[in-house]
């Protein structure tokens, strides 16, 4: 039973989305469990949703029980909208039509992994800075360009939460914790997960380049960056090498020792990769696809993408 000076309990609601990320749910609810059990107090209940009660399948195949439909549920505090693969074409006036009520009613709306989407197709990101999987913030900008959205792990903006995905969820909810409760509880809640430190909002989602192609040649590193900042207008190799301070010949020799392809090819592999998730991701036209990724004809493009993926982008669409 809670004392006269105990915190209110704050309720969550956990709305599952089709093939939601189990890591990025447990990442998002986990921490609320362990802040009780450290505390000793019961600072936060939650309930698991769905459109309809039920089991919903994760993107692993697992099933998850949502015991409560959006209906049933009752005011919530906060929901946590949880996404997953598809969940950027995710449409449901039901669900939307609810996520307005609950927002209404004064809750905070939280987004995981790619929850930001169907956030903003309810307008409720309309003035307000979110963040999602660096895999599908492209396709989103072109999708909402009026929405500020940025590479981020997480963002807090007034009572719009929304974080990257995976284990980025725990970072949101230890910040969460830390401003409510204070950061030696939410410092305890990371120790208990084996979770070295809580990180801040602005540190990057992905690896650094060095890492993830595990390569140190600085140079090549610096054009890499380069060709991955510039997919829309695409730099001609001889700026890329003098942007380095490389000779074109030194550019070729480096691409072909480093990664067995010129930079020509690996230019249109990274676009072609752009375009791919532009496809799966928008409905942007398939010329408008080819723009957004530096090409200046959809002939062209196709053609380039079938010799890629093997199917053109008309039969990358309806996979």
């Amino acid at each position: 039973m809670q004392g006269q000076d105990s915190p209110e309990t704050r309720r969550y609601g956990f709305l599952l989305t089709p093939d939601f990320s189990q890591l990025a749910f447990a990442s998002a609810l986990e921490p609320l469990r362990a802040a009780n059990r450290l505390s000793g107090l019961p600072l936060y209940d939650w309930v698991v949703l769905a459109r309809d009660a039920g089991p919903v399948r994760s993107s692993n195949g697992v099933q998850i029980l949502a015991e409560d439909s959006i209906e049933s549920c009752g005011k919530l505090d906060s929901v946590v909208v949880v996404g997953g693969i598809r969940t950027e074409n995710y449409e449901d006036a039901r669900v939307f039509a609810w996520l307005r009520r609950q927002e209404r009613l004064g809750a905070d709306l939280v987004g995981v992994s790619l929850g930001s989407f169907p956030l903003a197709r309810t307008g409720l990101l309309d003035g307000y800075r979110c963040t999602l999987h660096w895999e599908y913030i492209a396709g989103f900008r072109e999708a909402f360009p009026d929405i500020d959205v940025t590479e981020e792990i997480y963002e807090i903006d007034r009572n719009r939460l929304t974080c990257s995905g995976g284990t980025a969820a725990l970072d949101l909810m230890l910040s969460v914790i830390a401003k409510e409760h204070g950061r030696p509880l939410a410092t305890r809640v990371a120790e208990n997960f084996i979770h070295e430190k809580i990180r801040e909002r602005h540190e990057p989602q992905r690896m650094a380049l060095r890492t993830r192609l595990n390569i140190s040649h600085p140079r090549l590193l610096h054009v890499i960056q380069m060709m991955e900042e510039n997919l829309e207008d695409p730099l001609p190799r001889s700026d890329l090498a003098e942007r380095a301070g490389l000779s074109t010949r030194q550019l070729e020799r480096v691409f072909r020792k480093y990664l067995k392809r010129t930079p020509t090819r690996y230019y249109l592999e990274l676009r072609l990769e752009r375009a791919r998730q532009l496809l799966n991701q928008t409905s942007l036209s398939v010329l408008d696809v080819a723009m957004a990724s530096g090409f200046v004809s959809a002939s062209h493009f196709s053609k380039c993408y079938k010799e890629m993926h093997g199917r053109t982008p008309k039969e990358e669409r309806h996979e």
